[in-house]
């Protein structure tokens, strides 16, 4: 076996790096700017409020829980420790699904799901506020476009 040299790094042009830096710049900001109203407007997690937006579009407000962590892409380890927090809050309860022993769902609660009714108008507030009412009807069509183009590409084909 040869040890083949290490081909030569491909560098980033200027105009690469521009958009690579604006890229680290801007997400922190954004997401930050929405957490914080998210989290003063409704006293919610950005965790909490993906797992209540999730359970609140599917049927019965309910979901095995394999399914939410695949959904969200998150570990079961990291759902399950999410899931505990919020139980203990009354928000979401875990349910045996019937007729197997073996699976589990989850299931918004009357309080979890008035919690997702009343924040979401806010956060969608928020969302326009740092990110949507500050872009260009072009450059939102753009931002659409390279999200879906690196989502296919990095395999989040899930919604």
């Amino acid at each position: 076996m040869t040890d083949a040299p290490e081909p030569a790094p491909r560098w980033l042009t200027e105009s690469e790096q521009q958009a690579w830096y604006a890229w680290r710049r801007m997400f922190p900001l954004v997401n930050a700017e929405i957490a914080r109203d998210l989290s003063q407007d409704s006293a919610l997690s950005e965790a909490d409020y993906d797992v209540l937006s999730v359970l609140g579009s599917t049927e019965g407000h309910r979901t095995r829980i394999s399914a939410l962590a695949e959904r969200m892409r998150w570990s079961r380890s990291r759902l399950s420790h999410q899931l505990t927090r919020m139980e203990g809050r009354g928000l979401v309860r875990r349910e045996e699904v019937a007729g197997d022993g073996r699976g589990a769902e989850v299931v918004l609660t009357p309080s979890g799901v008035r919690a997702i009714t009343t924040a979401a108008p806010l956060h969608v507030r928020s969302v326009r506020r740092h990110l949507i009412d500050a872009l260009t009807p072009a450059q939102l069509a753009t931002l659409a476009e390279v999200g879906e183009t690196l989502r296919h590409r990095l395999g989040g084909d899930t919604p």
